[in-house]
């Protein structure tokens, strides 16, 4: 009896421990939320360049955040993207700072946004909605959003995206309605298909045919990508980084026999590309 109680004493305090810190670790977040909000009303009454910014000056830097964010997810580098991550919330914190100036919404509205849109697009879990797997979440999704009074599957697909981006998501937002390949032999032969009408149109010469045919291969080889689960904007920078690393071990091996490229062939220049390679295979390239 005295070991029970002993027991139901221990799990009591356990438990009281465990809400004293989740009540300190949601005060701490609450106040470096408000310190933030805080900071960024002083620098908007005090600093000359905050109070100059507009929704359309932020708009490039903003973009230049999400780039950096998107090169530290590249390469892995998580101290990295903890900082870009704070730097793009100062960005969502100050757009809602001149929202709210201008009278249109708050920090809180956008925050208050989001978790209706999740609770309100999860019903499998805020509701009575059953699903097997991710596929079923995903198509639940698309169809809650055309509840909600998008007028197609594609309207959540922003205009200005890159196009490569672009086209991966238009492609998955298809799928959701069924508007998919049955499997990679299908897509394999599109592919092809698609090789052959482009080398039709380089031999007729017309320029806009090639440029149609040439945009038609890619959006068949992204597709493909999809299908062998593979990242197309991931896998072309992987590329984009390794011809970097590469052509600028070239200009070092050039430079150590006391060449310029722009005084060598293409094909001393490719002795030194192939060279390059050929370390890299035994592992002794930097």
């Amino acid at each position: 009896m005295i070991q029970f109680y002993y027991s139901t004493f221990s799990q009591k305090i356990a438990k009281q421990n465990t809400f004293r810190l989740n009540f300190l670790y949601t005060m701490q977040y609450a106040q470096s939320i408000e310190r933030l909000r805080r900071i960024m009303d002083e620098l908007r009454e005090q600093c000359p360049w905050d109070k100059k910014q507009t929704i359309h000056t932020l708009q490039p830097q903003t973009l230049e955040e999400v780039y950096e964010l998107s090169d530290t997810i590249v390469n892995e580098n998580w101290q990295g993207l903890k900082e870009e991550l704070g730097d793009l919330l100062l960005h969502i914190m100050f757009y809602s700072k001149i929202g709210s100036e201008q009278q249109h919404f708050t920090f809180d509205d956008v925050v208050a946004g989001v978790c209706n849109k999740l609770i309100n697009r999860h019903p499998h879990i805020y509701g009575n909605v059953k699903v097997e797997n991710d596929t079923d979440v995903k198509q639940n999704w698309e169809k809650i959003k055309q509840q909600e009074g998008k007028k197609s599957v594609l309207s959540g697909v922003p205009p200005s995206m890159p196009a490569l981006i672009k086209a991966l998501r238009l492609q998955e937002k298809t799928k959701q309605v069924g508007f998919e390949w049955e499997n990679t032999t299908q897509v394999k032969d599109k592919v092809e298909e698609e090789m052959q009408e482009l080398y039709e149109a380089v031999e007729q010469g017309s320029h806009k045919e090639i440029e149609e045919e040439f945009g038609d291969v890619l959006f068949a080889l992204i597709n493909y990508a999809r299908f062998v689960n593979v990242d197309p904007e991931r896998a072309l920078e992987r590329t984009n980084k390794k011809f970097i690393r590469r052509f600028q071990q070239v200009e070092d091996m050039a430079g150590a026999q006391g060449k310029s490229l722009h005084d060598m062939t293409l094909w001393e220049m490719d002795a030194l590309w192939d060279k390059v390679k050929e370390l890299e295979t035994k592992g002794e390239t930097k």
